[in-house]
């Protein structure tokens, strides 16, 4: 058995000398998990990828040309695909791990220490987010940048996320609290026109919005303004803060007015009564569940939303929210929904004879992957292991000693696997991550600007 291809050093020579454009790579020998429902799991399968594009999934496919991978002994996936995530935060990581409320986060994060961020201290913390999640086999990851507090703000978290090469989704909003230029949401168009004037590119653009006007006023609250601006440039929308009565009422109001739909993204969806659910389903309205959060910080019921969700057919995605108190990956996301939704339904039934309906390992990767990319509005684009999509795609070592011996690939996948198995990640058909190392990056350096700017943000009194 040879696992060494995909941590070798020479083959990662051979595919940065050939042009990206012309580049053909062909993995085989894997468990292929495609998560497309037409391919299934692929034992000893072979895939293609031609340039930025995956182009055959299958078995013994021609190698003329191409630099041969052996992934045997391994689990080929889809990328993660992250649905939301404040990424400016991320040198605050684990500030506060047991806050016990919203109320807490936000008096702490967005109205102290977000009022005092530099540009700087945008592209810092959404670099770093963006690097962690490649590491952790996030290939796409949606930045709920709410704190934009000028443009240049806004420029360093777009750049930020151009420079690391992941799959991003930059979904822009204005600040919560303190001073700002009010430039928002007028500055989209810049931005569009400067950093997402091509449909075929890896950054996408989208309006980030609030449920209702409760915690920052009516500004940042979704309705007809908002929705206008996002039609007229052609994004879709990101809906946060969406939990209990106030927000019930407000998506009922929405669907009345014609402005939900599979373009807009309603994001935690925490305690809505059933008749929002309703509409959200009627609507094709897409939602991003937060499980950790919803659980840890305590919002709302402080049950995640999968039951809900599923009951009236939405197959939502998964994200990772705010790493001031939550973990950063999505392997950490999928075990906490299924085993709280497990736990629930189990409970339920229990002492009544009653067989429980519960979720598995595939609902849970199926979330992850293809739901969270259809969430994105990019499920043409990634999510599966589909000819024609892009090649996002991991390399999982299934012969570690955590993982061996490889009984379902699916189950290794969602409950063995961490980001330590991941020996190689490729987003647009580029390598990011090799021999378990991300590319390209100067840890020293990155290490001392996340310091630097901590102790900045720390330090400087809030504005």
């Amino acid at each position: 058995m040879n696992v060494n291809d995909a941590t070798s050093a020479a083959v990662l020579e051979e595919l940065r000398r050939r042009p990206a454009d012309r580049r053909r790579i062909l993995f085989t020998g894997a468990t292929i998990v495609t998560m497309d429902s037409d391919l299934g799991v692929i034992d000893g399968g072979d895939l293609l990828i031609e340039g930025d594009t995956i182009t055959a999934v299958g078995r013994d496919l021609d190698a003329a040309g191409a630099v041969v991978v052996d992934t045997t002994g391994t689990i080929l996936t889809p990328g993660f695909v992250d649905t939301h995530r404040h990424a400016w935060e991320t040198q605050l990581r684990r500030i506060m791990p047991d806050v016990d409320d919203l109320g807490g986060y936000v008096e702490a994060t967005l109205a102290g220490y977000a009022t005092v961020y530099r540009p700087q201290d945008m592209y810092i913390g959404t670099r770093l987010a963006a690097l962690t999640a490649i590491d952790s086999g996030i290939t796409t990851m949606l930045d709920f940048s709410h704190n934009s507090r000028t443009r240049e703000h806004s420029d360093a978290a777009i750049e930020a996320l151009r420079d690391t090469g992941i799959r991003g989704v930059h979904a822009s909003m204005g600040p919560h609290f303190g001073d700002w230029e009010r430039q928002w949401p007028g500055d989209l168009t810049r931005m569009k026109d400067r950093y997402f004037s091509s449909t075929d590119q890896l950054l996408t653009l989208r309006l980030a919005t609030l449920a209702t006007d409760e915690i920052a006023g009516p500004a940042l609250a979704y309705g007809h303004e908002l929705a206008r601006v996002a039609k007229e440039l052609g994004i879709g929308v990101s809906v946060d803060a969406v939990f209990g009565t106030s927000s019930s009422e407000a998506v009922l109001r929405w669907a009345e007015d014609g402005i939900l739909g599979p373009g807009v993204t309603l994001i935690h969806s925490t305690g809505l009564t059933s008749e929002a659910w309703k509409v959200m389903a009627e609507t094709g309205t897409t939602v991003a569940l937060a499980p950790t959060s919803d659980a840890q910080i305590g919002l709302e019921t402080a049950i995640p939303a999968i039951d809900d969700a599923l009951a009236v057919g939405i197959r939502p995605g998964l994200s990772i929210d705010v790493e001031v108190a939550l973990a950063s990956d999505m392997f950490t996301q999928m075990r906490a929904l299924h085993a709280i939704q497990r736990m629930r339904a189990a409970n339920a039934a229990y002492g009544n004879g009653q067989q429980p309906s519960r979720i598995t390992t595939h609902d849970v990767l199926d979330f992850a992957t293809l739901q969270g990319a259809r969430t994105n509005g990019l499920a043409g684009v990634t999510g599966s292991l589909t000819v024609g999509k892009k090649a996002d795609l991991l390399v999982i070592q299934a012969e570690d000693l955590n993982n061996m011996p490889l009984n379902d690939p699916i189950g290794t996948i969602v409950l063995g696997s961490d980001a330590r198995n991941i020996s190689a990640v490729l987003i647009n058909g580029e390598p990011r991550k090799w021999a378990g190392h991300v590319l390209d990056v100067n840890l020293a350096a990155l290490r001392s600007e996340v310091h630097a700017s901590r102790e900045y943000v720390l330090n400087t009194p809030a504005a």
